[in-house]
């Protein structure tokens, strides 16, 4: 028989722990010495080191008390569970990890490969570094946003640009940047992206997130930022377009 400082040290817990599982009804009383002393045999350092491991993996004192009791049947049924639960958390610990190590690493966060290799492209097709970069940021934006529709909306794009007539628009697009707001090609390049959009998707099926997102506003907002005569642009199109 070993004192509950023994049962302490031999377990990994503290003598207060010990305690507390008393006050809750999880380890049962032991049986006392003449001094009055609680004294505690094998079994109880076994029935201890059960409620260490089970409150370990996060399962609260309440239900650790309910699985005392339980069927053998019960209770494994519910190791099982506990189980699955555990490995839910491992793998989304290991994603945080993983995004931990990236931001470490100077990346704000991951896109797929297809995303990345679709940002190389641009670069290869003449896309100056400045577009590259926003496209990266705001595909992001939309991955995290909007996971489900992230990459239904990308392949669009990514279809968009395979062709040459469209990709060009995207490149007048770029480097419109620096044209005066009032540059009169400004309204040309315009016109030519809503034939292509109207041609391409029809009047009233232009492609879209969820109607209740911010996100959409926060993107062409971003772009638009970046120069009053993108800022125009995006004026002239949704003017034409009614939208």
């Amino acid at each position: 028989m070993i004192t509950i400082g023994q049962l302490a040290r031999y377990v990994g817990v503290s003598t207060k722990t010990i305690r507390v599982y008393h006050d809750k009804g999880l380890l049962p009383e032991p049986d006392r010495d003449t001094s009055g002393y609680r004294r505690y045999g094998a079994a109880d350092a076994i029935e201890l080191i059960k409620i260490r491991t089970l409150a370990e993996a996060g399962v609260p004192l309440a239900r650790i008390r309910d699985l005392r009791a339980a069927t053998d049947e019960d209770l494994q049924q519910a190791l099982d569970e506990i189980d699955d639960e555990l490995t839910a958390r491992i793998r989304g610990l290991r994603a945080t990890q993983g995004r931990l190590r990236r931001l470490a690493a100077g990346e704000l966060s991951s896109l797929p490969t297809e995303v990345a290799g679709f940002l190389e492209r641009l670069a290869r097709w003449g896309f100056t570094p400045r577009w590259v970069d926003l496209q990266r940021d705001l595909w992001i934006l939309v991955f995290a946003a909007h996971p489900d529709q992230a990459m239904t909306l990308f392949e669009d794009q990514n279809e968009i640009l395979s062709d040459p007539a469209r990709r060009q628009l995207f490149l007048d697009y770029d480097h419109a940047h620096d044209l005066d707001a009032d540059d009169p090609r400004l309204d040309d390049l315009a016109r030519r992206i809503v034939e292509a959009t109207r041609a391409r998707y029809g009047p009233d099926e232009l492609p879209e997130l969820d109607t209740a997102s911010e996100i959409p506003a926060l993107i062409q907002g971003t772009v638009n930022a970046e120069s009053a005569a993108w800022r125009h642009l995006d004026t002239l199109i949704r003017t034409r377009l009614n939208v």
